[in-house]
């Protein structure tokens, strides 16, 4: 077995115990295998395990990925920070936008999205730690901006992407996702077709499913450390 197979492994292995845990449905939760700085060739071995959904920073790379591995029909899921020029390639090539943190960006992506595609599922961004150095709207903020891109075309708001701040303190992870998924519930109550949190990377994954996690963003845990300087 290869190591991407034996990390594919201990990774869904993960979200079942997790899911058991939290006395969920396995199917509850997707795994989004973040595959920046990535090469296609990695692309198509996770794919070749059953993998089908992907998630990329990095909007050339991305690009060029989608383009090398467009015989697969992947969904790819656009996560990493959004600049207002960047936007139109977004929502021509991407099925998923989960780090909109501003009203400009959704409309941008909404005036965007080509005619023959779905509708885009985008996520709003919640800086929930409230870190400067991290994108993200305030959570006192994420209600009023969720009602505003709800409202718009060609766009779909699916609920909430937060990466709280970085811990190995278990009872805080654990109290950071709740704090997310207790927002994501208020605004539920008034936007009640959102159905996703999109919270938990490789550190994190299972406190954050046991606290109510759709999505988790997982990338060393599956392809092993990152070479920025390949």
């Amino acid at each position: 077995m290869s190591t991407i197979a034996e990390s594919f492994e201990k990774v869904s292995s993960q979200i079942k115990e997790a899911c058991d845990l939290a006395k969920r449905p396995v199917e509850s939760v997707q795994l989004l295998a973040v595959s920046k700085t990535r090469s296609a060739d990695e692309v198509r071995e996770m794919a070749a395990l059953g993998q089908q959904a992907f998630g990329e920073n990095y909007l050339q790379e991305s690009l060029d990925k989608i383009v090398a591995t467009e015989d697969l029909s992947l969904e790819w899921h656009f996560i990493g920070p959004i600049q207002s020029n960047k936007t139109k390639p977004i929502a021509e090539n991407f099925s998923w936008v989960h780090s909109v943190d501003r009203l400009k960006i959704a409309e941008r992506l909404s005036a965007q999205r080509p005619y023959y595609a779905d509708d885009l599922n985008i996520c709003l961004q919640v800086n929930s730690s409230r870190e400067e150095s991290k994108s993200g709207c305030l959570p006192e903020d994420a209600l009023a901006l969720a009602l505003k891109m709800s409202a718009l075309p060609r766009v779909k708001l699916r609920g909430l992407m937060a990466i709280p701040e970085a811990t190995d303190d278990l009872a805080k992870q654990h109290q950071q996702f709740r704090e997310v998924r207790e927002l994501f519930e208020t605004i539920k109550a008034e936007i009640p077709e959102i159905d996703t949190l999109s919270m938990g990377m490789s550190d994190d994954l299972i406190p954050a499913v046991e606290e109510g996690a759709t999505i988790v963003r997982i990338g060393t845990a599956l392809f092993g450390p990152r070479n920025y300087n390949q």
